[in-house]
């Protein structure tokens, strides 16, 4: 075996030799060689780019890219740019334009790549090298022409112009005019220009040849221009009057040299298009030869003297191209064909080895295939399947992490709002006590309601580890099922009365019994309403349907709401432990559902979700007891744990227990109340309105509230809605209209972090839940007290605060800027506070609350204070009449100036005056 593993890899060593072999030619190193043609609608353009192709063809190396702009400048930029990024190693230009061109060739050269400029030039001469004829000397031929031929006394002439901007038609003017500008006889009468088309000088000279001006010689600066004027004079009967000449003396039917020999044009100025040459200087440019940076071309005239000449032997060099392209052809023909038959032989010769070495081969290798490949197969299936388990673990124990992580974040905020208002409501109960007559209700359901709610989480919490470790044991009784569901649905009635909840429980069969376990089946339906009320909103609908199937063993409950319901594509997660829906932005410990599905399915049973316009839960339990086992069922009724207070009454906010009514009258301090927690919310309300105006937001329009109302101190919560509290305190900390209030952060993180975090989003303070209520309201009167300290600092210091961020804060970049305004304008008496609004750009009435709540005055009597001050110190220091200074304060009289100041300061601005 080993001897014909030894053949084998001999004969595919030879092999490799043979198609090596094949290679049609030893690797040549490419020369790539971009150039960028400025369009090939014209013969000139035509012939340079057959003439380069020719060149290039004749070297095997190059590999020839041209790139047609079609006369647009911008297509000519991105291409040049293509070039560039293709790293071509040499790139060739013929610029539509000039100026523009010349950055994007300044790019080649700084990228290491020669250019060389053909035609025309760019600005400043950055390229490798220029090749074209001198134009400058074209315009000189032209004019040299034009002075030999005339036989008048005076020579008058139209010049038609290349494109603006090109360098052509720029050189060849100046030459042109250089001869001109000699004789005194010869005048340009008129200058038109063009885009090297003819139809774009035609109307031009059609109107000059229209008004009748004299006419002797058209001097164009290409030949197509020249035909296009011909064909005007032609029109206008007077082409025999005027001689005609151009510039290019292409041959072919189309070409100057046929329009000089068809009597057309007068002459053309041969201007030689330099493809072959251009590639030529290419590759000396690569070979690192020396070369001039200017490479001009020959030109010469053509005229009936030597027309036929010149096309003859553009004729005869057309015709030697094209047979050098035919050779070019077959050669290339010739070694398609040898290369061809040669691999071709040595393909054949190969497929024999191969043949032959199979043959040997064959038997071993079939045996030896197979048996690798088993193996092969048997340890990639270890490994996948050994990888897919690592990745399924790894995955769980992520997912188990984050959402234990997750279950304890949210349980332990679930517990701190329950504790907040147990707390307060304790210390109120404190207080209120020692008040004869004080009714406590409303604040007692509160303790009362809130401790269920926290032993509730805690019984989730250790329900939840049991049914982790399997230790519950079934319970079921004898129970009538719409008893037990009233019972629950009673517990409910009261919140559903507040929201202004439509709250139904409804059943086919009042009398059915069924068996259960009351204390699980409980905390079902408390889990189920629970959250149906969490996510329902005001106004909504929640319904309890129980339907008995009377032709099957089997009854149904429906929960039902109008809530926000469960993404379609969450629903299959639902029941799983931690779940979380993306919709959901409150606190939730994720394992209430989780723990529900558990109990249910202890029963036999089952419980099903559908989300459409709302959530609907469907718990499907067996009726009698044949399904549950012996040890499952007690003869006597174990009751549910329910501590019932009727709490109903139709008043379902007490306010008996304040000491006196809120006052109507009273101008007070406004408080806005950021919190999604209805029963703090309402709380935090009952206490404080006492004292404050209290707005409340439950978060969702919580800045919209704040820029309507401008209170004078904001309450706001971490875990909110829409925006966290960090958000919505950092944004109104960062407007001008609400940057003044100061802000109190209530929440239950009580981490480094989250305080660093509240501190850095401009809360004046940061306080935890469960807070004191105590420490609550004297925080609220010690920011209103610093609040009015800084009030009277600026009311105190009208027109002394000038410098801006002296305090770092923006009130005092708003003020100094109210400041400047008002002073820039004093003198002026019909400044309006709705011109100050506007250049401040803030509406009136949120001029007015701002600086009402920095200053405690209006802001007309704060412009009135500076009017006055400014008018004081005139008293004191000036030399200006008592109306003079009025007026120049912006007063509209001086009686009005008098009044007001007496009324100010106690005295009349003219006994003042004496007094100082």
């Amino acid at each position: 075996m080993k001897h014909i593993r030894y053949i084998f890899i001999l004969i595919n060593i030879s092999l490799a030799f043979s198609i090596l072999s094949c290679d049609r030619s030893k690797d040549v190193e490419k020369i790539h060689i971009g150039f960028s043609q400025a369009m090939t609608n014209d013969d000139w353009r035509r012939s340079m780019n057959n003439s380069m192709e020719l060149q290039a063809s004749m070297n095997p190396e190059i590999d020839l890219q041209i790139k047609d702009a079609n006369y647009d400048v911008l297509t000519q930029i991105k291409q040049i740019d293509e070039l560039i990024a293709d790293s071509v190693d040499v790139l060739i230009v013929s610029p539509i334009q000039s100026k523009p061109i010349t950055a994007v060739v300044r790019k080649a050269i700084n990228a290491s790549i020669p250019v060389l400029v053909v035609d025309r030039k760019t600005e400043g001469q950055q390229y490798t090298a220029y090749l074209g004829a001198d134009n400058i000397e074209i315009g000189r031929n032209a004019a040299k022409e034009i002075i030999a031929s005339n036989r008048k006394d005076s020579i008058r002439i139209i010049e038609i112009r290349g494109m603006a901007g090109s360098s052509p038609a720029e050189e060849r003017t100046m030459g042109f005019q250089q001869v001109i500008n000699q004789f005194k006889n010869a005048k340009i009468v008129a200058k038109i220009e063009g885009d090297w088309e003819k139809e774009s000088i035609q109307e031009s000279l059609r109107q000059l040849l229209n008004n009748d001006i004299k006419v002797d010689y058209v001097f164009a600066h290409n030949d197509r221009m020249a035909v296009g004027a011909w064909e005007v004079a032609r029109e206008l009967g007077i082409e025999n009057e005027i001689s005609f000449i151009g510039v290019d003396g292409l041959a072919g039917t189309n070409g100057g040299i046929q329009a000089v020999k068809d009597g057309i044009l007068k002459a053309t100025v041969l201007y030689p298009t330099g493809g072959d040459e251009a590639i030529k200087l290419a590759l000396k440019i690569l070979d690192n030869e020396s070369i001039p940076k200017n490479n001009i071309l020959s030109t010469t005239i053509i005229n009936e003297l030597n027309a036929d000449i010149m096309n003859n032997q553009f004729e005869k060099i057309n015709d030697q191209q094209d047979q050098m392209e035919e050779q070019l052809a077959a050669i290339k023909l010739q070694e398609e064909l040898y290369y061809s038959q040669n691999n071709l032989l040595k393909i054949t010769m190969a497929l024999l080895a191969i043949i032959l070495s199979l043959t040997v081969y064959s038997v071993y290798s079939i045996f030896a295939i197979r048996k690798k490949n088993r193996q092969l197969e048997l340890t990639n299936e270890k490994v996948t399947v050994q990888r897919n388990q690592i990745e399924k673990i790894a995955k769980e124990i992520k997912i188990s992490n984050e959402a234990k992580l997750n279950f304890f974040t949210g349980l332990s905020h679930e517990f701190k709002t329950p504790l907040t208002l147990i707390l307060s409501s304790i210390e109120s109960i404190s207080d209120y006590a020692k008040e004869k007559g004080s009714r406590m209700g409303n604040e007692i359901e509160l303790i009362h309601n809130n401790s269920n709610r926290l032993l509730r989480l805690i019984n989730q919490l250790l329900d939840f580890r049991k049914i982790e470790d399997r230790n519950f044991n079934l319970k079921a009784s004898k129970t009538n099922l719409y008893n037990f569901s009233k019972l629950i649905f009673q517990d409910f009635e009261r919140e559903a009365m507040k929201r202004n909840i439509d709250f139904k429980l409804t059943s086919n069969n009042e009398s059915l019994d069924i068996f259960i376990d009351r204390n699980l089946m409980d905390k079902v339906y408390f889990n189920l309403l629970s959250n149906a009320f969490k996510f329902t909103p005001d106004n909504g609908k929640i319904g309890v349907y129980i339907k008995d199937d009377e032709s099957a063993n089997i009854v149904k409950i429906h929960f039902k709401d109008t809530g926000i319901g469960i993404p379609s594509n969450e629903i299959d997660g639902v029941f799983q432990a931690f779940f979380k829906g993306s919709n959901n932005r409150k606190n939730s410990s994720g394992v209430g559902l989780h723990l529900s599905k558990e109990f249910v399915e202890m029963h036999k049973g089952n419980i099903e979700v559908e989300s459409l316009h709302g959530t609907e839960f469907i718990v499907s339990l067996y009726k009698g007891q044949a399904h549950l086992d012996e040890s499952e069922i007690i003869s006597e009724q174990d009751l549910v744990d329910s501590n019932i207070i009727d709490f109903s009454s139709d008043q379902l906010i007490d306010d008996n227990y304040l000491i006196q009514a809120p006052s109507k009258n009273k101008e007070k301090y406004s408080v806005l109340i950021i919190e999604d927690n209805k029963d703090l919310s309402l709380f935090l309300k009952n206490k404080l309105q006492l004292e404050y105006d209290i707005h409340l937001s439950e978060g969702t329009d919580a800045i919209e509230k704040a820029f309507e109302t401008i209170p004078d101190i904001i309450l706001c919560d971490i875990n909110l809605p829409d925006k966290d509290g960090f958000e919505i305190c950092e944004i109104l900390k960062k407007d001008l209209r609400t940057s003044h209030i100061p802000t109190v952060i209530l929440t239950a993180l009580g981490n480094k972090e989250s305080y660093i975090k509240g501190l850095q989003s401009g809360a004046d303070l940061y306080l935890t839940k469960p807070f004191s209520y105590s420490i609550l309201i004297q925080s609220i009167k010690s920011l209103l007290y610093n609040r009015e300290k800084l009030r009277y600092y600026f009311t105190s210091n009208i027109h002394k605060i000038e410098e801006i961020n002296s305090f770092g804060d923006i009130e005092q970049k708003f003020i100094s800027q109210l400041n400047t305004l008002i002073n820039d304008n004093l003198g002026n008496s019909d400044y309006s506070v709705e011109n100050l609004a506007e250049n401040l750009t803030i509406s009136r009435v949120q001029l007015y609350r701002k600086v009402k709540a920095i200053m405690g005055i209006s802001i007309s009597d704060y412009i009135g204070n500076i009017r006055l001050e400014k008018a004081k110190t005139m008293l004191e220091n000036g030399s200006l009449t008592v109306s003079e200074i009025a007026y120049s304060n912006g007063f509209s009289s001086p009686n009005y100036f008098s009044t007001a100041f007496k009324n100010k300061y106690g005295i009349s601005p003219a006994a003042f005056r004496k007094s100082v």
